[in-house]
């Protein structure tokens, strides 16, 4: 039996892969918003078999069991509130997402790593304070001179990011599907139609 021996009973399991469910907190907000709070539709009809979620909204596919039949939840409320962290990590995601996936030094989005401000070899550390997104580019010209020695400058200063503002500045980055059930939870820093 080579690969998931599953498959074979399924009449197109393909058409159910693409089916994940939002994932509200208890106060029907996102848990995050970048990246979105996604479960595969296994785990959101596991947890509403379970009773651990709500289901607030509902694609029109079924998958069956013997004895069920449940159309797969695109929205879903947890029952039980989820306390939101309220120390960022310092991951280079969150790095990338307090910049918001821009070099510091010249705006560009794209291929990005990271900079020391205060380069190591100075004494500098690897801390929120003194560590920014750059592109390749900047990073090589800048190397391990100080800054003022560069003729680089910061587009704003490196900080610790609250939890709040990083959760907020997430919503700036819708990813590339949105269904429309999710719509009415969501709330993306987009221009509104007039």
């Amino acid at each position: 039996m080579d690969g998931d021996f599953r498959v074979e009973f399924t009449r197109n399991p393909a058409s159910l892969k693409h089916r994940p469910a939002l994932v509200l907190n208890a106060d029907y907000r996102p848990l995050s918003y970048y990246p979105l709070s996604l479960w595969p539709w296994q785990d959101a009809v596991k947890a509403a078999w379970l009773d651990r979620v709500d289901i607030v909204a509902e694609y029109e596919d079924i998958v069956r069991s013997p004895s069920t039949e449940i159309r797969i939840p695109s929205v879903v409320v947890l029952k039980d509130y989820v306390k939101p962290q309220k120390r960022v990590a310092f991951t280079r995601f969150n790095l990338f997402l307090r910049d918001e996936f821009r070099c510091q030094y010249c705006g560009a989005r794209g291929d990005l790593t990271f900079d020391h401000v205060v380069p190591r070899a100075s004494g500098g550390v690897t801390s929120w304070q003194n560590v920014v997104a750059a592109c390749s580019p900047c990073n090589l010209k800048k190397g391990a001179k100080p800054l003022h020695r560069t003729g680089l400058s910061l587009r704003k200063p490196p900080r610790q990011p609250g939890a709040e503002e990083l959760r907020n500045m997430g919503r700036k980055f819708p990813p590339n599907h949105l269904h429309e059930s999710w719509m009415d939870f969501l709330y993306w820093d987009a221009e509104l139609q007039a």
